[in-house]
């Protein structure tokens, strides 16, 4: 287990596992991979818990990466008045990983994907980042045509 990597134990597993996604995510866009099923699986031995903990997490990792393209697209559409490339990478990797959970993971309530965004980025984006992944996620939430505070199935 790598010191530097514990997440919060108090968490529920489901954040952890959010929260090790986001961070692999985060690393994968400053150093993207050649191997991604190799680089996630070293990254989630370095957390200290077996695998099939990170089950989720790994789904989350997979889903975004395979849906890269459609969640840029997303993010540039709804970060009006803001260039895409000026968006902190940290909350990139946020509103990347919890459109996901909005746009394919039916079983995930939207608030509910929001609500874990402006957590985990409390711990691991500037104090400003809350406000700018409310305010283009909500957007997103507005956008879709599903129960926002139940699972569509």
């Amino acid at each position: 287990m790598d010191e530097d990597l514990v997440i919060n134990p108090d968490w529920s597993e489901r954040r952890q596992n959010r929260c090790a996604a986001f961070r692999f995510l985060f690393q994968w866009e400053l150093n993207p991979t050649d191997d991604m099923d190799r680089d996630l699986e070293y990254f989630l031995n370095r957390l200290g818990k077996k695998e099939s903990f990170y089950s989720y997490a790994i789904e989350l990792v997979s889903g975004v990466l395979d849906k890269v393209e459609v969640l840029d697209s997303i993010i540039s559409e709804l970060v009006t008045n803001w260039d895409f490339s000026r968006v902190a990478k940290a909350d990139l990797a946020l509103l990347r990983l919890s459109l996901y959970e909005i746009k394919y993971r039916l079983d995930i309530p939207p608030v509910v994907a929001i609500d874990e965004a402006l957590e985990i980025g409390k711990e691991f984006s500037s104090e400003n980042s809350g406000k700018f992944l409310n305010g283009v996620l909500d957007k997103a939430r507005k956008q879709i045509s599903r129960p926002a505070r139940k699972p569509a199935i």
